[in-house]
């Protein structure tokens, strides 16, 4: 694939990807459903399409199984999964707890932060000055979309807690897969999807039945339609035009572009839900965003400096990833 197109894919992903919000906000309204429910919906469907596409993948190329210890395999598909399902089930919370621009905004800005500052703690990766710079930013704006729309519509403590708490479950997600790819024992993107799929499925069945698993009966056609699209085009076909632009994208590119996504996730509420932003939310989403991008460039230049050309890829559980480099946009 050329640069080009692998450019296209990835910004079809992230547009695709800025509709989920939406998507859900009305499912919520149509359906009675809640947010463990749906994302209960969203990585059952998920799973049945990435199960589809494999079985298709293994007839024409057949398959080639890295073996790996059983402990190892089970702690890796457990930790991966489990905190890939806090990622959707809490940014869905976010997305019915204060709505579809404001939860993805939250979520998506701050999820680089969460990552860039995991890193360093944790695993001494460095941010340098600019880094360090891009990081306040990002706090800063994050201070200001949330103080400045308290006590308003526009942001509500709940929902903007489950946006963080969707955020560090991402940071958690990617700051691990990045300690197994330097030990080593990483795998490819889309068995680790498959497996926390099958991880979020499972473990979201029981607290889907107690929150009311199957959807109410009146306009239960116009629910149906709304979840065959939030499993096919912001999940499936999102994640393979993902998957293939990775292949001649830089990862900081892909970082930036992604940032598409809670900017469609903005337009798509603003316009389509007539969700209203006030002013310091407006500003604040504009300082995070804009510390977010200068984040992938600081760390891609200090990247530069000290890591060797075309250092190995890193699988994850979103993309591979390349080693001090900025965090890929989490699969919405």
């Amino acid at each position: 694939m050329s640069v080009g197109r692998g450019l296209a894919c990835v910004t079809v992903a992230a547009a695709g990807w800025g509709t989920a919000g939406a998507t859900a906000a009305l499912v919520f309204d149509s359906s009675g459903l809640g947010p463990i429910a749906l994302t209960f919906w969203r990585m059952a469907g998920g799973l049945v399409l990435l199960l589809a596409v494999r079985a298709l993948l293994s007839r024409r190329t057949g398959t080639a199984r890295r073996r790996e210890p059983a402990r190892s395999r089970a702690a890796r598909v457990l930790i991966t999964g489990l905190a890939l399902t806090v990622f959707q089930a809490a940014y869905f919370g976010a997305v019915a707890g204060t709505g579809t621009a404001v939860g993805t905004v939250i979520t998506q800005g701050a999820a680089p932060v969460l990552v860039a500052l995991g890193g360093r703690l944790l695993m001494g990766e460095r941010l340098g000055v600019g880094g360090g710079v891009a990081v306040a930013g990002a706090l800063a704006g994050l201070a200001v979309l949330m103080l400045g729309g308290a006590g308003t519509d526009a942001v509500r403590p709940l929902g903007a807690a489950m946006g963080l708490l969707s955020a560090a479950a991402y940071a958690v997600v990617t700051l691990y897969g990045r300690s197994l790819g330097r030990h080593g024992r990483g795998t490819d993107a889309f068995t680790t999807t498959l497996t926390s799929f099958a991880v979020g499925t499972v473990s979201l069945l029981p607290l889907a039945a107690a929150e009311g698993l199957w959807p109410r009966t009146e306009g239960l056609g116009r629910t149906l339609g709304l979840m065959a699209y939030l499993v096919s085009v912001p999940t499936a076909l999102s994640y393979g035009l993902f998957f293939a632009g990775l292949a001649t994208v830089r990862a900081t590119t892909v970082t930036v572009i992604t940032l598409l996504e809670p900017v469609t996730a903005a337009a798509v509420a603003v316009g389509l839900l007539g969700e209203r932003l006030t002013a310091p939310t407006l500003l604040g989403t504009a300082v995070l965003l804009g510390a977010v991008a200068a984040l992938a460039v600081a760390e891609t230049r200090g990247a530069s400096a000290s890591v060797p050309r075309e250092p190995a890829p890193v699988p994850g559980p979103v993309g591979p990833e390349e080693d001090a480099q900025p965090p890929v946009k989490p699969v919405r």
